[in-house]
Parts: structure tokens; sequence; C-alpha cells
């Protein structure tokens, strides 16, 4: 059975989960560990390239992923780019989840708006390459 291996900047919510199961039909979600979800989620934008920062990551996902189990990517964007090619370069399936924004405005003294944004989980959706 497939796994979802979750390469995100953040938690999974409930939906996203249910989602995975249901809509993916995979039979396990896999996390990174600790130390390479925070190598993800910290990115440093002073790095003129990424393949050296993203190797132990990469090494880590090609140790457990197997042909047609899907990667949901999503992060800083020209981590996310390795990740989608590298995930198609290994015939793994990425995958990102998309999400229906809400914008709540509220009216406070003196004229001032304060705009709060909350995202809900749609579905998850394939990237597409075009070769």
């Amino acid at each position: 059975m497939k796994k979802l291996i979750v390469i995100f900047n953040h938690t999974l919510t409930a939906r996203q989960i249910e989602d995975a199961y249901g809509s993916l039909g995979v039979g396990d979600i896999i996390l990174p560990p600790d130390d390479l979800a925070d190598l993800w989620q910290q990115v440093p934008s002073g790095l003129e390239k990424l393949d050296e920062y993203m190797r132990p990551l990469a090494d880590w996902l090609t140790k457990i992923a197997i042909e047609s189990d899907y990667v949901l990517i999503q992060g800083e964007f020209g981590a996310t780019f390795y990740f989608v090619s590298f995930a198609f370069k290994h015939r793994l399936v990425p995958i990102y989840s998309t999400t229906r924004r809400e914008a709540l405005e509220e009216y406070l003294p003196g004229g001032e708006v304060e705009v709060k944004h909350r995202f809900r989980h749609v579905r998850f959706r394939k990237y597409q390459g075009v070769f």
C-alpha cells in the first residue's frame, strides 16, 4: 500500500489526514524526524544553492520511499521546487494541499481594519511536470 511522506511546513490538520486516507488511499503517513523537519522549516535565505543543505532530507526520503509513494511537498519556494523535481526523478508522486482562503475583517476604532485569514484544506493535487 502507498505511503504519504510529508515534507511540509505545518502540522497536518485532521481534515488533511482524513483526506489522505480517504482520497489517496494511503496506508501510512510518515513525518520526517524532528531534525529534518527543522531543516525544512528553516531554509537559510543566504544560501546560493540548496543541494548540500537538502542532502540529509533527500537521503532520508530515498531510504523510506518506494516508487509511486505520495510526497506532500510545501514550503520555501526553491526547496519545494528542488523536492518536486527530486520526487519526479525518483518516480514518486509529488502533491500539495489546495486550500480555500477566507478573510475576516474587523473594523477597529480609529478607522483601522484588522484582517485575519483562515485557510481550509480542500483537496490534494498532484504537481504536474511539463516534459
